[in-house]
C-alpha cells in the first residue's frame, strides 16, 4: 500500500558510501535495470540507494541537490512506471509524455512526479502513493493560451477538457502513433499503451 499524501514519509539518515548517483529522471531511469528485481513483488536489491541530485521527481520531493554518498539526506521508498510501448518494455521514474502529431492536439501524460520542466502538470502526484496521474487533454484551441499560462502554477485543473485519473494501471491506444518521451526523452512513436506502476520499488536519498 502507498502512503498517503500528508502522512509522514521517509526518515533522515545517513546516505552509505557506496551508494549510485543521478543528476536526472533519465540517469536516474537508466539504473534501474539492475538495481530492481525481475519479479514486481521482490522489491529493491538488498542495501540499493540512489542519491538524486535534480531532475523533476527531485523537485517535486524538495530535494536541493545535496544528497551525496557518505553524507545525510532523506531517504524514501518512490513508486516506479513500468510501460510497454507497442510491445517495449521502458521504465520512467517522473513521467511519461504522448504529444500531438501537430498543435494542439491530444496530450497524454501518466505522472509519478507532480513537476515536469517549470510547470505544475500534475499537482496531486505523490511519487510514494502506489498510484499513477494520468491526464487525458484535448483542449480547444482557443483555451489553449491560458491553459498554457496556468500550468506553471497547477491551476490547469480541474478543466472540462483535461481528464483526470489516479490509477495503478492503465491501457490506451492511439488513432495514429504519436510521439512519446519518457523521463524527457524521445522514445519514438506509439499506438498502443501499457503502464502500470510498481509501488516503492526504488530507495533515494533526497
Amino acid at each position: 500500500m502507498g502512503v498517503a499524501r500528508g502522512e509522514d514519509w521517509g526518515v533522515v539518515g545517513p546516505v552509505p558510501d557506496d551508494a549510485l548517483t543521478a543528476s536526472s529522471d533519465g540517469e536516474l531511469a537508466d539504473l534501474l535495470p539492475g538495481i530492481l528485481r525481475e519479479r514486481p513483488d521482490a522489491g529493491l536489491l538488498p542495501g540499493t540507494i540512489v542519491a538524486l541530485r535534480d531532475g523533476d521527481l527531485c523537485r517535486t520531493l524538495g530535494g536541493r541537490g545535496r544528497a551525496r554518498p557518505g553524507g545525510e539526506a532523506t531517504l524514501v521508498d518512490v513508486d516506479v512506471g513500468e510501460a510497454l510501448l507497442d510491445g517495449r518494455l521502458h521504465r520512467f521514474v517522473a513521467h511519461l509524455v504522448v504529444r500531438p502529431n501537430r498543435h494542439p492536439g491530444r496530450w497524454w501524460v501518466a505522472a509519478n512526479a507532480a513537476h515536469r520542466g517549470g510547470w505544475n502538470v500534475a499537482p496531486r502526484a505523490h511519487p510514494g502513493d502506489g498510484l499513477l496521474d494520468v491526464l487525458d487533454a484535448s483542449v480547444p484551441l482557443g483555451e489553449v493560451p491560458a491553459a498554457w499560462r496556468r500550468l506553471g502554477r497547477g491551476v490547469h485543473v480541474p478543466h472540462p477538457a483535461i481528464r483526470q485519473e489516479r490509477t495503478e494501471a492503465v491501457q490506451i491506444t492511439f488513432d495514429r502513433p504519436a510521439l512519446v518521451q519518457v523521463d524527457g526523452r524521445p522514445a519514438g512513436r506509439v499506438s498502443d499503451l501499457s503502464i502500470r506502476v510498481r509501488p516503492g520499488a526504488l530507495r533515494l536519498a533526497i
